[in-house]
């Protein structure tokens, strides 16, 4: 029990402080309860168990059935209706925010549904004349609230579902079993109308305006200082020089966005046109610099900084948008030096934005974490690229994708299956959600080559690596022992109290890990606490579920908080102080919405 302890120890230091990604660390533990194996009595045909999981499986089914759906465009196609109703009416687009996102995510999982509405969202606030900050959080916190109507709502609905019936059949006296696909959505639809009340009157209140409805994004990042147009007079040392050798040293944090000559603007490729007299160079950089090479280039200053409208003048020429590193991209944990993504898609990055914080220089080599948010200007071509690109979330609509919408009335009745077939008990979770994905193949919702690149693969990674955390946890007796010593309180609270606490403590833990490494430490043992105490196990499973499921009080409690961290503008704070009160709000409602449709004692 003491390994099994230190491990967990070890584990929650790194979900934490994100030291490492949270699927290395999960992968990380798995291979330590291997290899001590005489201690955590995990055999490496348990610690490799979580690879063939029916959770991990039905997860990743689940990814791949969301990323058909997207391929449709039903979900865009429902927000644009959802943009034309709102109008700008500001009420009206928060209602229809939550009213949209909140049971779409009881049907596909959450996660995906808010990377597609982040960029609807935000022009349905910019064009509305409201401040995207007061539409993302909320967006977020919808989509966590509908996870809870459904089993597929989200992947800590499957995993929990998963633990609870491997206790049952280890303990059948404790009356565990796999939720059924609309077990627990009596308890989803109060816990979402209560959030959509919260969020429509004291959480709209509580959002901060942090992005003008007005500010363009140069003004947003505060780029003012950093961007400048500078002509080459004729007795400029740069003249005849072509722009990749202009300014020499590499140690100088220099981008030269644009060339413009004679009226025309350059801006790809520039790296070997050659400087001529009277050009007018477009760079990002500080003002230290800027007056450095000025000096020493004989540069001359022109105008005043460029604004958006200066940098998105011409259809043909780059584009200013917000790129979001959703879970699963190729730059986490890369540096944009690193990963080469200026030469992979020719495309400047003028900003950085990463918990809460923005980086206006020197950020080639800071690592790039999820939900980071890059302020780029990149070429029409490139940024169709990155728009269809899944390594990516672009914060803005643009009609030029292509999405599949004749396959629509295809992938709405592959859902429907998905969910009808375990409802009706005619087929297991995973092999409905499995044959989903051959169904979608097969009418061509989605292309073969799809396939692999439509799971986040450290989302299943992470699963795999801590499944097993959980069964050591069952094997040492480490959950009785931290059963028992929950149940301990029931000598001076009431059942209802202990319950309660449980959704607290679990609460807590989702706010600073992994929402899924939460529920494989806690479920266990809150099963062993509802044994001791004579109280209904299946219960105390829900709540924990539940709180997991509903990480509202910080932006790395779950990843949808992520996406919208950096188009928001926000915080750290803003997520405390709009998410605190609802957190608590819906401990309440929770716990005694369980009692009341579940009874807790055994």
């Amino acid at each position: 029990m003491l390994v099994v302890f230190a491990l967990i120890f070890l584990a929650l230091v790194l979900f934490a402080t994100e030291w490492y990604p949270i699927d290395v660390t999960a992968i990380l533990v798995m291979v330590l309860l291997m290899i001590l194996e005489p201690w955590t009595q995990i055999s490496p045909q348990e610690g490799l168990s979580g690879f063939a999981n029916p959770a991990t499986i039905t997860v990743l089914a689940m990814l791949i059935l969301s990323t058909g759906i997207n391929r449709t465009g039903i979900v865009q196609l429902i927000s644009r209706k959802m943009a034309a109703f709102a109008g700008t009416d500001q009420r009206k687009q928060l209602g229809a925010t939550i009213g949209v996102t909140g049971p779409i995510s009881g049907l596909i999982n959450n996660t995906p549904v808010v990377a597609i509405l982040v960029p609807v969202i935000a022009d349905l606030a910019h064009n509305g004349k409201t401040s995207p900050s007061k539409l993302l959080i909320p967006l977020s916190f919808a989509s966590m609230l509908g996870g809870t109507l459904t089993l597929i709502g989200t992947s800590t609905n499957i995993l929990a579902s998963n633990i609870a019936a491997q206790l049952g059949a280890e303990s059948p006296e404790l009356g565990l079993h796999a939720f059924g696909m609309f077990e627990f959505t009596k308890l989803g639809i109060v816990v979402f109308v209560v959030g959509a009340i919260y969020l429509m009157t004291v959480g709209v209140r509580l959002l901060p305006k942090r992005i003008p409805a007005d500010e363009d994004l140069v003004e947003e990042y505060a780029l003012q200082e950093y961007l400048a147009d500078v002509v080459a007079p004729a007795n400029s040392s740069l003249i005849g020089q072509p722009v990749e050798k202009a300014f020499g040293k590499d140690d100088l944090d220099i981008d030269v966005l644009q060339l413009i000559r004679d009226g025309e603007r350059f801006s790809d490729p520039l790296a070997r046109k050659e400087i001529r007299e009277n050009d007018t160079l477009r760079l990002r950089t500080n003002r230290e610099t800027l007056e450095h090479i000025m000096d020493a280039q004989g540069l001359a200053l022109t105008g005043g900084p460029p604004t958006e409208e200066d940098l998105n003048s011409d259809e043909d020429e780059p584009v200013l948008v917000e790129i979001v590193i959703p879970s699963g991209s190729f730059l986490v944990n890369e540096t944009l030096a690193s990963s080469t993504f200026r030469q992979r898609y020719d495309a400047n990055v003028l900003a950085f934005r990463t918990r809460g914080d923005v980086v206006r220089d020197r950020f080639e080599d800071i690592s790039i974490r999820v939900g980071d948010t890059l302020l780029v200007q990149a070429p029409p071509d490139s940024l169709t690229r990155l728009v269809e690109n899944e390594d990516f979330i672009v914060a803005h609509e643009f009609d030029e994708v292509t999405y599949r919408s004749e396959k629509i009335p295809f992938a709405v009745c592959i859902i429907a299956g998905v969910v009808a077939l375990p409802a009706l008990n005619i087929l297991p979770i995973v092999v409905s959600a499995l044959a989903g994905v051959v169904a979608m193949i097969f009418t061509g919702v989605l292309k073969p080559t799809e396939l692999y690149s439509s799971v986040e693969w450290n989302v299943i990674f992470l699963l795999a690596g801590v499944i097993p955390l959980g069964i050591a946890l069952q094997q040492t007796g480490a959950a009785a022992l931290l059963g028992n010593a929950v149940a301990s309180t029931a000598t001076f609270l009431p059942t209802i109290g202990v319950l309660w606490m449980f959704y607290l403590v679990t609460g807590l833990l989702t706010s600073v890990i992994s929402n899924n490494a939460s529920i494989v430490l806690m479920i266990p043992v809150a099963a062993s606490a509802a044994q001791s105490i004579g109280a209904n196990a299946f219960a105390f499973v829900l709540a924990v579920t539940f709180a997991a499921s509903t990480a509202f009080m910080t932006p790395i409690g779950y990843q949808t908080n992520l996406f919208v961290y950096g188009p928001g503008g926000y915080t750290f704070s803003d997520f405390l102080r709009v998410g605190a009160p609802l957190q608590l709000l819906l401990s309440v409602v929770t716990v005694v919405g369980i009692a009341f449709f579940w009874g807790i004692r055994a």
